[in-house]
């Protein structure tokens, strides 16, 4: 199998898992656990797991270097610590809708901080691919009424989650070095503990308070998929991906989020499939080809580039 495809399907396949989080999440938010309580177990269990492994796979790697060691502790407060701590914080005053709609800024973050931190070439064709995936995005969200009831801090979470996308936007860029220079194991290790660092003291109280013994069975499955699936499995993917794919497309597979919530709605019998669905999933794939497709080298110098030009 080519690289590029199982890039491809590496980041098809962390799309599903978060698209699925946005209503996990939810069935266990507030009622069973604060959401700092879940960013903690979610933090610390994906440190242990990055731990072990690093120690397995690449006893004998470190990240060495002044300005290797200030990216990873930038990664680990801005890509683990913040990005969770904020996206949970967020997603429990606000509806899924809310949130997955917010999502779709990282993409245009991480294009923007990709141009400016890594030369990045930021085309008229890439930036018309963000567009276009933004719009099939945003109008599968805006064209759905949320059964939820706004509530009176609805506004703080939507911040928290603009935050969040800025965040991981921009963490997207800075471990991308990171993951091409080091063991993928290396590196995650590395950054979750920098994230529990956070999490720990500001998560302890709630995950001390939750009353463990009243969780159903569903309850701690949810617990489980948002650990093993939604941490540790997404984040290795999306840091493998890094080592073949630009940031840019990292970001821009976000924009998949909301079509395959939907997807997900109708194989559980909850929602409906539509030809104006169909034609937004579209949109949101052509979105994704604009972007990831790279140009030829005679294309180079004919499309003007609109940031600084990367050899």
């Amino acid at each position: 199998m080519k690289t590029s495809v199982k890039v491809h399907a590496a980041l098809f396949v962390v799309s599903l898992i978060y698209a699925a989080n946005y209503s996990i999440s939810k069935d266990v938010m507030p009622r069973y656990m604060g959401p700092f309580g879940l960013v903690l177990l979610r933090i610390v269990g994906a440190t242990l797991f990055f731990t072990i492994a690093h120690r397995l796979a690449a006893p004998h790697d470190r990240i060495i270097g002044r300005g290797d060691n200030l990216r990873s502790i930038a990664s680990g407060v801005l890509g683990i610590g913040l990005n969770q701590l904020l996206f949970f914080s967020g997603l429990n005053l606000t509806s899924p809708i809310n949130a997955s709609l917010i999502q779709t800024i990282a993409p245009i973050v991480t294009v923007l901080a990709s141009a400016l931190l890594l030369s990045e070439k930021l085309t008229l064709r890439r930036v018309l691919g963000v567009g276009v995936a933004g719009l099939g995005a945003a109008s599968i969200i805006l064209s759905r009424s949320s059964t939820e009831a706004a509530g009176s801090n609805e506004l703080l979470g939507d911040i928290y989650i603009l935050l969040n996308a800025t965040a991981f936007g921009i963490y997207l860029v800075i471990v991308m070095p990171l993951m091409r220079k080091y063991h993928p194991f290396t590196v995650l290790a590395r950054i979750f503990l920098v994230g529990a660092v956070l999490a720990v003291p500001v998560g302890w109280q709630q995950a001390a308070a939750a009353d463990y013994a009243s969780f159903p069975p569903g309850i701690w499955a949810a617990v489980a998929y948002m650990v093993l699936c939604v941490t540790i499995l997404a984040y290795l993917l999306n840091n493998w991906a890094l080592k073949y794919a630009s940031p840019a497309l990292l970001g821009t597979y976000i924009y998949l989020q909301p079509a395959l919530a939907v997807l997900i709605a109708v194989g559980l019998g909850k929602d409906h499939m539509s030809w104006e669905r169909a034609g937004q999933g579209l949109l949101i794939f052509l979105g994704v080809f604009l972007v990831s497709r790279k140009p030829k080298p005679s294309q180079l110098a004919a499309v003007p580039p609109l940031g600084p030009v990367q050899d």
